[in-house]
């Protein structure tokens, strides 16, 4: 046998080879190629990323949701907005202060949002006086989310979740609401992204 048919057969010896070793991967993976880790999961659920947010920390973690999720954005606009004198903590008469004292507070929602065409809902918010600011509060009292899972996060300095999610879901009876999340204003994207990718819900039919 001449050196040229000994190169001719163990190029094709090695192009079988490789061959069979692919249809060895995409048999162990049910037929279809391991998944990109730097791509977004994929998902037939409609999603909707709805937060409040004032120094735009929470709006930060709700774009990354969004782009992770493949959801829309939406933002809850207060009805009379948040001054800087609005947000002092340490001021006992400042508007949210006597917000969080109030428990029948329920400040108004300036913008319309429509929900109907969503069946997962995150719900966004910041931590205000350990708790969740009373527009979510108003929020949740109004819009209707039953059919829908809620999945709630939020963001903070230090303080995590706490009953915050719970105090929103007792306010109604609609809607499956998972465990909730709480990042800081400068969480990365792979942080939000291994959050999303593993609560592994099945996309609705």
């Amino acid at each position: 046998m001449s050196t040229m048919n000994r190169i001719i057969i163990l190029i094709a010896i090695g192009v079988i080879a490789i061959a069979a070793a692919g249809a060895a991967i995409l048999a162990n993976n049910g037929g279809s190629p391991a998944p990109d880790p730097d791509v977004p999961p994929h998902t037939d659920v409609s999603t909707a990323v709805v937060y409040f947010t004032e120094t735009g920390s929470t709006e930060k973690i709700a774009e990354k949701i969004a782009e992770a999720a493949g959801g829309d954005l939406i933002r809850i606009i207060p009805s009379v907005e948040y001054t800087s004198a609005d947000l002092n903590y340490n001021d006992s008469d400042s508007r949210t202060n006597k917000e969080d004292r109030d428990p029948s507070a329920r400040p108004g929602i300036a913008n319309g949002i429509d929900l109907s065409g969503y069946d997962r809902i995150f719900l966004g918010y910041p931590i205000w006086y350990g708790d969740s600011p009373k527009i979510m509060w108003t929020f949740t009292e109004t819009y209707d989310l039953s059919g829908k899972t809620v999945i709630p996060f939020c963001t903070s300095g230090s303080s995590g979740i706490g009953s915050s999610a719970s105090h929103l879901k007792a306010l109604t009876d609609e809607g499956t609401w998972l465990d909730g999340k709480r990042f800081s204003g400068s969480a990365s994207y792979d942080e939000v992204y291994s959050w999303v990718k593993g609560l592994q819900m099945e996309a609705s039919s």
